[in-house]
């Protein structure tokens, strides 16, 4: 049955290690780029402003501090779904998940052309859809960008 259980609670333990990959993969660059934006955001003049009105700290991080470090972060979370749905595919060979990547890795040594085409033609649009929702994400986190 390759890497699964027969229930879904031994579903969820056989896909915690595939997961915990692909997480620690991505979460290093995320972190690092998110605290540099941190540290960027805090050195800004409206954070000093935002401080001087005498908002609460709570309030000065999360509305003007996060807010605009996330901008970065979302961008750079979505540059890297191509190479999320990358590892994916070879995570789900490594440890026998019956998927989308298990099906591409066999239809390339198979020569099934057509399978590999549309299994790529869906990794498209499935990028694509990515970046358009990373593209709505980062306009609602602008905070330049009027909202009515």
């Amino acid at each position: 049955m390759g890497g699964f259980g027969t229930t879904f609670a031994e579903d969820l333990y056989h896909l915690f290690l595939p997961a915990l990959t692909l997480a620690f993969s991505l979460s290093a660059v995320l972190m690092r780029n998110l605290r540099n934006g941190i540290i960027e955001v805090l050195n800004a003049e409206y954070v000093d402003f935002a401080r001087a009105k005498g908002l609460r700290n709570r309030l000065v991080l999360g509305r003007h501090v996060l807010r605009n470090a996330l901008i970065a972060t979302v961008a750079l979370f979505g540059l890297n779904i191509g190479t999320l749905l990358g590892g994916a595919v070879i995570t789900e060979s490594v440890f026998a998940i019956p998927g989308v990547g298990r099906l591409m890795i066999d239809s390339i040594y198979g020569r099934d052309y057509p399978v590999i085409q549309g299994l790529t033609l869906t990794l498209a649009i499935l990028v694509s859809l990515v970046f358009l929702v990373t593209d709505l994400v980062q306009a609602f986190l602008d905070p330049r960008i009027a909202r009515r």
